[in-house]
């Protein structure tokens, strides 16, 4: 997978143009509701490009992304990841040209949803009210909101059709407007200034099985025809959203269908919203990546080591499915939940990465995952600036050889010993599990028992 300088460098230039007017009023939106979601620093980068445009204009001039930089005093590959957030939430287009004067980027701003959209979304607004809790959500649809103004009974409406108002149209001139209606268009290589609704985030429908979900379900029960477009597009982004299964959505749609043998879209996605909830111990999901993002994937090719194997298996599971897989198939609790969550957004850990971590933990401490012990971890990791699976496996490697070779030499004679500790196997350069076991006794006996647990040990991973 290409990394950020191959895709971007400094003096690539770009261009802004935006799809139709941005409003005064979009700032708000994009402050209140779409900076928790996104951060700070993409929402430095979309109101930076914006800026760029003159007013009432859809075009900037041309700029190399080393302005960019300084501008928002940022690097390059923080710009980078900041794009690919802006255009994985909708508010950003990006196209690319090549030739011999170098590369060159378009840049295209689409504006945010508006409020009433915005809340009543299905997704944007679920990911909000799981990150900034119930009363400050209730606090912005205020803010996003005006008082109806009542309307007396006694008040009859008067107001004049447009007929009742203008004649009809002399018929030579709509004769000569039907006859020159080019003169009707804008002028060629131009379009009109104006401005589009903004779509609501739609999750791509052919992430989700379809004909799995249909071979599970009754034709008698649920016909062909209720799943309409509107459906499996609703039944794709709650897939998503609360990573359900074909077979398990087949029980919402049993619950959602109507008397006319319709499915009634409010009533599926209660129900999986409720089934979400009892599941996960009354959260909402929350809006951070499920897998490792892309930009920090480092396979190229397809997987043959054992280690490439794992390493992409780290970086396409997420982190929960890891924690129960390691777990015995046990659901993590609620505090271990908020564990992994806080470690993603505070120390800014990709899931793969966190994936290595969960391993690390739970091997190190027979199996138990204290917030201390875990924050400790990733704060280095952080200050490592460490972000693919590779590097935190080799940082993983060093400080054991580093623990090991301190106790060789007797530096560690104060640190008190958590335990016996069984490592994960990538932990050694040849690929083989390993057993570390804290004793100088190197004996026959020894080194059988060492043997048997390998095997143990390999037996239970397979």
């Amino acid at each position: 997978m290409a990394q950020h300088w191959q895709e971007l460098i400094p003096i690539d230039r770009y261009l802004v143009t935006s799809n139709g007017l941005l409003h005064e009023y979009d700032r708000k939106v994009l402050t209140f509701l779409y900076q928790p979601l996104i951060g700070s620093t993409c929402l430095s980068l979309y109101m930076t490009l914006w800026a760029e445009l003159d007013e009432n204009k859809l075009w900037s001039e041309s700029s190399t992304h080393h302005l960019l930089m300084n501008l928002l005093s940022v690097n390059l590959k923080d710009i980078y990841e900041a794009r690919l957030s802006l255009e994985g939430i909708g508010l950003l287009k990006t196209y690319v040209k090549s030739d011999e004067t170098g590369r060159s980027f378009i840049y295209e701003l689409y504006p945010p949803l508006n409020p009433e959209q915005f809340f009543l979304d299905g997704m944007l607004n679920i990911y909000l009210y799981r990150k900034i809790g119930k009363n400050h959500f209730a606090r912005l649809k205020r803010f996003f909101s005006i008082a109806k103004k009542p309307l007396d009974e006694d008040y009859l409406e008067v107001t004049r059709a447009f007929q009742d108002v203008f004649a009809s149209a002399i018929p030579g001139s709509l004769q000569y407007m039907q006859e020159h209606a080019e003169d009707l268009g804008a002028e060629s290589n131009q379009e009109f200034i104006g401005r589009l609704d903004q779509k609501p985030i739609q999750i791509n429908t052919n992430t989700f099985d379809f004909e799995l979900l249909m071979a599970g379900l009754n034709e008698s029960l649920v016909p062909p025809k209720a799943l309409t477009k509107k459906v499996k597009d609703v039944i794709s982004n709650l897939a998503f959203l609360y990573g359900i299964s074909p077979i398990e959505m087949k029980n919402f749609i049993l619950g959602a269908i109507n008397e006319k043998d319709e499915i009634d879209i409010e009533d599926l996605r209660k129900g999986a919203r409720d089934w979400y909830q009892f599941e996960n111990y009354d959260q909402l999901p929350s809006l951070i990546n499920r897998t490792q993002p892309a930009v920090h994937q480092v396979q190229v090719t397809e997987p043959k080591t054992q280690e490439e194997k794992l390493i992409r298996y780290y970086e396409t599971t997420p982190p929960i499915v890891i924690f129960k897989e390691l777990s015995g198939g046990v659901e993590p609790s609620a505090a271990n939940l908020k564990i992994l969550e806080e470690i993603m957004i505070k120390y800014k850990l990709p899931p793969g990465v966190v994936n290595v971590l969960i391993e690390v933990v739970l091997r190190k401490t027979d199996m138990k995952f204290t917030k201390g012990f875990v924050e400790s971890i990733a704060s280095h990791w952080a200050r490592l600036k460490i972000k693919t699976v590779k590097e935190a496996m080799e940082a993983a490697r060093k400080e054991e050889r580093g623990f090991q070779e301190s106790k060789k030499t007797g530096k560690s004679t104060k640190q008190k010993p958590i335990r016996t500790e069984v490592l994960p196997d990538w932990f050694d350069d040849s690929g083989k599990a390993s057993v570390k076991a804290e004793t100088k006794d190197q004996n026959t006996e020894l080194e059988a028992k060492k043997r048997a647990i390998e095997e143990k040990l390999k037996a239970f991973r397979k």
